[in-house]
């Protein structure tokens, strides 16, 4: 078994948690409460920074050129299309510039940060892809949903298609050989502590989404 299906089996529960929350049934079926939208929206636009910099790091850290220019042209969907993506979604929701900068957190938000900043300065590659393949294969997972229909709501349909697709499905599929390449020569120590935060990253995508229906203390 590769290490990135060993460690998709150890994290099932959380992870057909987060991939069933009714967050996702709600966003899919176009039943989100605008209110929920709009937190969650404001509290992932918080990763964004981080997430680009963690990128930067992987391409830092990456051990050949290949990977190095795969995980690059990445980052440049992440820097264009996605931030654009914010822009609009915030402006059609009517969030103001404080909010959108200076939002109180809620705690997954907060630890996930401190997730990611964490393994980019520690600046291991196989650390890095870890939560970058949790925070990518997690996502397509729940965006992808054969047959069934897209939401009608622009924001719901646009969330949903960044995360789904041929091309979304060969990024997570060069993370997760990436994973399992950079993975398979790690002694116990440090198989241990990749592992810790690959569960470490699931734990937080399933609270992320539960933390969507809460009130953020004030930032």
């Amino acid at each position: 078994m590769t290490v990135s299906a060993e460690l998709r089996a150890a994290t099932a529960p959380v992870w057909e948690a987060a991939v069933g929350h009714r967050f996702v049934d709600e966003l899919w079926g176009g039943t989100l409460p605008r209110d929920v939208l709009t937190r969650y929206l404001v509290q992932d636009h918080q990763f964004l920074d981080s997430f680009v910099a963690l990128l930067g790091a992987a391409v830092a850290a990456a051990d050949r050129p290949g990977p190095r220019l795969r995980i690059a042209r990445q980052l440049g969907m992440v820097a264009g299309p996605e931030n654009d993506f914010f822009d609009r979604a915030l402006d059609a929701l009517g969030v103001g510039e404080h909010e959108r900068t200076h939002p109180g957190l809620l705690p997954p938000t907060t630890g996930f940060l401190a997730l990611m900043d964490e393994v980019r300065a520690d600046a291991r590659y196989p650390d890095i892809l870890a939560v970058l393949l949790v925070a990518e294969w997690l996502y397509l997972d729940w965006a992808t949903r054969p047959g069934a229909e897209l939401p009608a709501g622009s924001i719901d349909r646009e969330w949903i298609e960044l995360h789904s697709g041929p091309e979304f499905e060969q990024w997570v599929a060069f993370l997760r050989a990436e994973f399992d390449r950079a993975g398979e020569g790690l002694d116990g120590p440090a198989r241990d502590a990749v592992g810790a935060r690959f569960r470490r990253a699931a734990d937080l995508e399933r609270d992320f989404f539960e933390a969507a229906y809460r009130q953020p203390s004030t930032g």
